[in-house]
């Protein structure tokens, strides 16, 4: 079974769920999760597993997800993943702890895309999960709310290092979420009285001492206005220490900074710098198409016109010209497993390498020596071989690397140099992109 890999679909928001509670460890198990897979039955309509991955894949029944459990039992512990084989994708994550005493069920859940909670009764049926599991199963705190607001948010550390964030978890209201789980201790901490008066849309205690709360009806519009307002009242209810106007400030740029923002990259690196954007974490990517829609590479400087071509001084051209042959299948070697196109030498290929040696930080992991020694001359001979395969380029070669050309039309271009420029730092392999002097080669080719 082909399930929709979450982390490979277009990069959109999503919903995501955290959930750790106490199991009672003097009830069977399978007793105790029945509640939990009855909820999940019961409320996930249009989003709801097909799919059980454990030690292998398996169509979603009950008695799959007690095989798959037992399967992946590791001495106190046990997981799985369950996964959705159409549209919306789903990527959930169960986890067991099961030491004497102590059982504990780890849930994290994520939907993309986050528009599949923009209708009312949807968002209701989740909730209503969410208090079956809580009333069940109790927790310190549990949430669900916009994956990419959360990264703005810094959950879970709250501007903490991450020592401390673990240490202390949610020992207090750092943040108000869509939907939240506040546990005995933080509804003490608060105040019970306070806690039920909180001005949210949904407010209700669950019998085990926790008490539910939903600032908004809708989780898909958590940035507009008016839920910002809603979330805004309830953080500063919560936290009377807190000043309503910062709150709601602070909710407000961030909804700024999640607002789309239309691409307008530069033509020749646009490609190139669509991957960058797709790697970047959903609650940084609109700053980062903005910073690059302002961002211009310049223009290649390493050409000059065919009147001022340097003549071959080597003995022998055509083993020269193999000799970067050679050289460009080290380039081959290098990144075949990451970037299979690199096996077809072609315009496209070049962006792919381009992107793989920025995404793997490459001038900065490497040490420097083995980057110019190696990398450098077969990332240049690379170049070179797709301006003669691609655009009918002619090698001119030279003792140093460095002054080796390749006739283009009326240019001749120094692809070892664009190369060794290129591989300075990270932010040098967009500046000198191969992807771009390609296209600029191509361009004055005739």
């Amino acid at each position: 079974m082909k399930v929709l890999e979450f982390h490979d679909l277009k990069e959109e928001d999503s919903l995501r769920l955290d959930f750790n509670g106490a199991l009672d460890s003097q009830v069977p198990l399978e007793e105790e999760l029945g509640s939990f897979l009855l909820a999940l039955e019961a409320y996930s309509e249009g989003w709801m597993p097909d799919v059980i991955d454990g030690k292998r894949r398996r169509k979603y029944s009950r008695a799959s997800f007690w095989k798959a459990l037992e399967e992946a039992r590791d001495g106190k512990s046990t997981s799985l993943g369950l996964y959705r084989t159409k549209w919306p994708a789903l990527d959930m994550w169960f986890w067991l702890w099961l030491s004497p005493g102590a059982h504990e069920v780890h849930i994290s859940i994520k939907v993309k895309p986050l528009s599949v909670f923009a209708e009312a009764e949807r968002c209701h049926r989740f909730v209503e999960m969410m208090r079956a599991w809580a009333s069940r199963y109790p927790v310190s705190h549990a949430a669900a709310h916009s994956l990419a607001d959360r990264g703005l948010a810094d959950s879970p550390n709250f501007g903490r290092d991450m020592q401390t964030a673990i240490r202390d978890g949610f020992d207090k209201i750092y943040e108000v979420f869509w939907l939240n789980v506040f546990g005995p201790k933080l509804v003490q901490a608060v105040g019970r009285e306070r806690m039920l008066s909180t001005p949210a849309w949904r407010v209700e205690e669950l019998p085990n001492g926790a008490v539910l709360v939903v600032t908004w009806p809708t989780a898909a519009d958590f940035a507009s206005d008016e839920a910002r307002i809603a979330q805004a009242r309830v953080h500063a209810h919560l936290r009377p220490d807190l000043d309503f106007d910062t709150l709601l400030r602070t909710l407000r740029e961030r909804s700024a900074m999640l607002a789309p923002v239309e691409p307008r990259f530069h033509p020749d690196v646009a490609p190139l710098l669509s991957r960058v954007v797709d790697s970047v974490a959903i609650h940084e990517r609109q700053r980062k198409i903005s910073e690059l829609n302002a961002w211009q590479p310049p223009e290649p400087e390493e050409w000059l016109p065919a009147t001022a071509e340097l003549p071959s001084d080597v003995v022998d051209p055509e083993r020269a010209r193999a000799h970067y042959r050679y050289l460009a299948e080290h380039l081959v070697a290098l990144l075949h497993t990451k970037v299979p196109s690199v096996f077809k030498a072609t315009p496209e290929s070049l962006t792919d390498v381009d992107y793989q040696l920025w995404h793997e930080e490459f001038p900065r992991v490497f040490e420097r020596e083995k980057v110019d020694a190696l990398a450098v001359p077969a990332m240049g001979a690379y170049l070179g071989e797709v301006l003669v395969r691609h655009l009918g380029g002619q090698w001119i070669p030279r003792q140093k690397l460095e002054e080796a050309q390749v006739r283009v039309g009326d240019r001749v271009w120094l692809p070892f140099l664009r190369a060794w420029r290129s591989m300075r730092t990270c932010q040098s392999l967009l500046d000198f992109s191969l992807t771009q002097l390609y296209r600029v080669a191509e361009r004055h080719r005739s």
